[in-house]
């Protein structure tokens, strides 16, 4: 059998709930910790390496709540085991400061963690209190992904590295079409995001992955898995396959992914690797 041409693998993160939908979106997305908990084993199964994952209050709302985060996360790793990457969000969604997002983050000490670099970057005086922040993430080994929501905000990102705020951008994810009317995505959206990381020599070292919105989000993850990204796949961005039919279950979105990545003759990573492209390093 021959060897994939990819000599990299690809990893998987599900991203099942998000901030702002509900079940009158979908009946099966997953709002309470059980659910949640369902849901991303179901996806680790299918062939998810990683979570990417929010928790709601009592309200159904997008809450930055320490104590439910670890409560899912502990939760998640007796279900799931220790392969399993657990993603905490720190999604301000206009109502948390930069100041919340660190606190939330000190708190639980997560494995790993997505901050938009616009929300946390959202003060221009803020530069002193993220390089600390910044630094005691890497001295405590909380992997940051920097989530870009425009091509812009690779250069932008760019600038803090090279001025030593972020010592070490390992990974950050593309949102594809944030801006667009509808919010749909195209492929194509790629194109200006890789083609400005490429031109920095301040990601020499980092990994990127791709996420997307609509019925295009099979299409644009199957483009960023060809051209050597990773992919982020679930209900918090689309909810629909590449025919435009809704998916029974988070878990069948990513299975879907994992057939068409073995079609194109990639292989999937193992544990180890999954880590190592997403920048976490054993505690």
């Amino acid at each position: 059998m021959a060897e994939p041409f990819w000599r990299d693998p690809y990893v998987l993160m599900v991203a099942p709930n998000g901030a702002r939908r509900a079940k009158a979106d979908h009946p099966a997305l997953p709002m309470t910790q059980g659910e949640i908990v369902e849901a991303v084993a179901e996806s680790h199964s299918a062939g998810a390496h990683a979570a990417h994952v929010h928790v709601r209050d009592e309200n159904g709302q997008h809450v930055l709540d320490a104590d439910q985060c670890l409560r899912l996360s502990d939760a998640l790793r007796s279900r799931c085991g220790d392969d399993l990457i657990i993603q905490i969000t720190s999604e301000a969604v206009g109502r948390y400061t930069p100041e919340d997002q660190r606190q939330l983050v000190r708190a639980v000490q997560p494995e790993a963690v997505s901050i938009a670099f616009r929300e946390l970057f959202a003060a221009t005086d803020d530069d002193g209190k993220n390089q600390e922040f910044v630094h005691w993430a890497a001295q405590n080994r909380v992997a940051i992904q920097w989530i870009l929501y425009e091509p812009a905000d690779v250069a932008a990102l760019a600038s803090k590295v090279d001025c030593g705020v972020i010592a070490d951008a390992r990974s950050v994810l593309f949102v594809l079409g944030r801006y667009t009317q509808g919010q749909k995505s195209v492929p194509a959206d790629l194109i200006p995001y890789v083609t400005d990381l490429k031109a920095h020599s301040a990601f020499q070292n980092t990994r990127w992955s791709a996420c997307a919105f609509g019925a295009a989000e099979t299409a644009c993850l199957a483009a960023a898995l060809s051209l050597g990204g990773d992919a982020r796949i679930g209900f918090e961005n689309s909810l629909w396959h590449a025919d435009g039919l809704a998916a029974s279950s988070n878990a069948e979105r990513v299975a879907a992914l994992v057939d068409l990545a073995g079609g194109l003759g990639l292989r999937s990573a193992t544990p180890s690797e999954a880590r190592e492209r997403l920048g976490i390093r054993q505690r």
